[in-house]
């Protein structure tokens, strides 16, 4: 197969396994997702979903959240782990909001990228997801797929983003990036992979990663 075979494979694949795609992580606006990204970085989606409810409880908006102390947050969102840095980004932000944008996200990588604890994975999910801007966010399943697929080297998600943005059309990169997450979760996963279950790495799959499964 040639590399565009391979791409058009994948993206039908996806298509027919996922024609409707859940949201990973629970939100009912760009702030709430925000929220719930910047606090699922180490963390699981599952994890955050069942404590994104408490805290929101508390603070769904930015002007609740800064009456709530760094504690109080820290204490709340505890479980999803690295809880200190967490919980001064959600504060923090949560000012900044307040005093620069109307208490509003902002629809923007680079005002997004300046708030605290939002990188470039962060404010890719909620420019695609939130505002339905073309964004490719790499998450650990992307980065394992590109490479399983030969898509990308697996140096660094940098290079795995500028890939997928390479090889995927761009009005296709909102749904691909979730359809490949729930297929790393569900078919291609880092333990206990079977590659039976796993149409696509089985067909078009890099040859070393392969060889590699038949191995072990």
């Amino acid at each position: 197969m040639t590399k565009k075979e391979k791409v058009d494979f994948t993206i039908h694949t996806l298509k027919e396994l996922y024609p409707t795609i859940p949201i990973p992580l629970d939100h009912k606006d760009p702030y709430t997702l925000l929220i719930a990204v910047l606090m699922s970085a180490q963390s699981t989606d599952v994890r955050v979903n069942q404590i994104t409810p408490l805290l929101f409880e508390r603070a769904d908006n930015p002007y609740t959240m800064v009456k709530l102390s760094v504690e109080e947050i820290r204490e709340i969102i505890k479980p999803v782990g690295l809880s200190p840095m967490k919980s001064k980004g959600i504060h923090g932000l949560s000012q900044i909001l307040i005093d620069q944008h109307n208490g509003e996200v902002p629809q923007s990588f680079e005002a997004l990228e300046a708030l605290p604890a939002v990188g470039h994975k962060t404010a890719s999910v909620v420019m695609s997801q939130a505002f339905g801007v073309p964004a490719f966010p790499i998450d650990t399943h992307i980065h394992r797929l590109m490479y399983r697929w030969g898509f990308s080297n697996g140096k660094n998600v940098t290079q795995t983003e500028k890939d997928a943005k390479r090889l995927f059309p761009r009005e296709l990169w909102n749904d691909l990036h979730l359809q490949i997450i729930w297929y790393g979760r569900e078919y291609s996963p880092a333990r206990g992979w079977n590659l039976d279950n796993d149409i696509i790495t089985k067909t078009i799959g890099r040859k070393s990663v392969i060889n590699e499964y038949y191995k072990k």
